[in-house]
């Protein structure tokens, strides 16, 4: 999917006065009062775009929202003021319809613009002439399918009364005083401010992801093995933010695995760079796998061999050699001319684009499921049929692209049953499959989808790899996590079990299932 273009005529209903072009002057004693204050919103995207990145003063840095409708970001000033006016600098992904309103106790709000038909880009409004505590941007039709999102939020006037103006000291002695496979403890000297310190703020790789009002904090639910970067700054009453401290790295321990390592995601490269695919190999990158597996949609939007070579390969590509991928419906969409180019006889080891392999006690199927998908692939099935009754392997595992049972937007797929239906009569243990852009994992399903824990297969869809995430999703019989996140799967294959997390970009340990013994 690809942003679409958005152009209109913004028509701007006001309740005051009305809006104008960059560079208005500032009146006597005008400041800018939003910079560093605390912010609160109705959602955010991820932790990479947080509400303090809107009022960071860094017009390179964004707040985002998930997709729907109302939408808000507010910031508290810190005390009274009388505001004069106030900028808005949207990402593309910006509010058709809004307003701006203030409040003076952060619950009771009234509008002063009201905006139709926003064409993005810089909105300024002047001569405010209100007085409050807290603004807030509070969007109510988007004009993309995506969330909310702006680069900056500034509010311009002059603080008023006697209210404290002075931030408090950087905290000190910043340091990691615990940690488990899935948790890190900090601790710090507390900092010093004339009317006293509320609260801490804590930063991972430079997001905000918590606050504290202790000088400790325990950030849980992350990744085994992996090493962050930690800051922390202090904030008063009045809202006045402290520098932060130096960063310290910190690491949650190692998970006690010593079995193998496989990551395994589809539906990656989003013909852009920047882009999360870049992040989702950073993830593989630090989960050290022994082999990648990908199930489709390697390529957007076409998968030709430009098309690989221009971005899966800066990203993706430094898997390559133990890549061992499947195909997708974009690939097909250049009848797998340049996905075959790219990974070669990797991809197609006995000249067909589906064939198995055995990694320990496991034998895995690696399927072309379009066809199939499109009414044909007999010949595949077939094929299948004969490679699952020659395995002498306790454990079998397939993984192709449509998934056979599916939360999403595509629903579950009747036309994928002779694939399903042979795993299940082989007493499989496990399919992934992507196409979705989400991800979710079930209860062992029958070859109708009902739930079997006896005689069923799990279904797992890990179509998070970078691409956009569709999440319009609601889950099926037998679902036991379903989410809408960018990520990797570490799967791990020890003995006759197998177990697996789900790993965002940021590091956060968004799932963990198992392990499962084999049938």
């Amino acid at each position: 999917m690809v942003k679409p273009a958005i152009a209109a005529i913004a028509a701007i209903v006001l309740l005051a006065q009305p809006v104008t072009a960059s560079g208005a002057t500032s009146g006597p004693g005008e400041a800018l009062l939003s910079v560093g204050k605390r912010t609160t919103t109705s959602t955010v995207e991820n932790e990479s775009f947080s509400g303090a990145l809107a009022v960071d003063g860094d017009s390179t840095t964004r707040w985002a929202s998930l997709e729907g409708d109302p939408q808000w970001i507010a910031v508290d000033l810190g005390g009274p003021a009388n505001l004069s006016r106030v900028k808005v600098f949207w990402e593309s992904a910006h509010a058709k319809d809004y307003e701006v309103q203030v409040s003076d106790d952060g619950q009771n709000w009234r509008p002063v613009k009201s905006v139709v038909g926003s064409d993005g880009g810089l909105d300024e409004f002047t001569g405010l002439n209100t007085s409050a505590r807290y603004v807030r941007i509070f969007g109510t039709a988007r004009a993309t399918v995506y969330g909310y999102s702006l680069w900056e939020l500034e509010v311009y006037g002059v603080r008023t009364g006697d209210g404290d103006i002075q931030p408090p000291s950087v905290p000190t002695g910043l340091r990691q005083t615990s940690s488990t496979t899935e948790s890190i403890t900090l601790g710090w000297t507390p900092a010093n401010d004339n009317v006293g310190v509320v609260e801490y703020e804590v930063l991972r790789n430079g997001n905000l992801i918590g606050r504290s009002p202790t000088t400790s904090y325990t950030d849980t639910s992350l990744a085994s093995g992996f090493d962050f970067q930690y800051a922390v700054r202090a904030r008063d009453a009045a809202g006045n933010l402290s520098g932060s401290t130096n960063p310290v790295k910190a690491a949650t321990r190692p998970s006690a695995s010593d079995g193998i390592v496989i990551a395994l995601a589809g539906d990656i490269a989003k013909p852009e760079l920047p882009s999360e695919h870049q992040r989702t190999a950073e993830l593989v990158s630090r989960i050290k796998p022994r082999y990648v597996l990908t199930v489709g949609d390697n390529q957007y939007v076409d998968g030709t061999i430009e098309e690989f070579r221009s971005y899966y390969d800066k990203t993706w590509g430094k898997f390559k050699k133990i890549t061992k991928p499947t195909p997708g419906n974009h690939e097909w969409n250049n009848n797998l001319a340049g996905y075959l180019r790219y990974f070669g006889k990797t991809a197609a080891p006995k000249g067909k684009p589906y064939y198995s392999f055995d990694v320990g006690a496991f034998h895995f199927v690696a399927l072309d499921s379009d066809p199939v998908y499109n009414g044909g692939g007999a010949e595949q099935v077939e094929w299948l049929r004969k490679d699952l009754a020659k395995t002498k392997k306790s454990c079998i595992a397939g993984y192709w692209h449509h998934p056979r049972f599916n939360s999403g937007n595509s629903g579950d797929a009747k036309s994928i049953a002779p694939l399903w239906n042979e795993l299940v009569k082989a007493k499989a243990d496990v399919v992934f499959a992507g196409h979705d852009h989400h991800y979710e994992r079930t209860k062992p399903l029958d070859v109708n989808g009902h739930v079997d824990e006896a005689n069923g297969v799990r279904s797992v869809i890990a179509g998070i790899g970078g691409d956009s995430l569709y999440l319009d999703y609601k889950a099926r019989e037998g679902v036991e996590k379903i989410l809408g996140k960018h990520g990797v799967m570490k799967l791990v294959l020890k003995g006759k079990s197998y177990s697996w997390e789900i790993i965002g970009t940021n590091g956060e340990l968004l799932d963990k299932a198992g392990p499962f013994r084999c049938r």
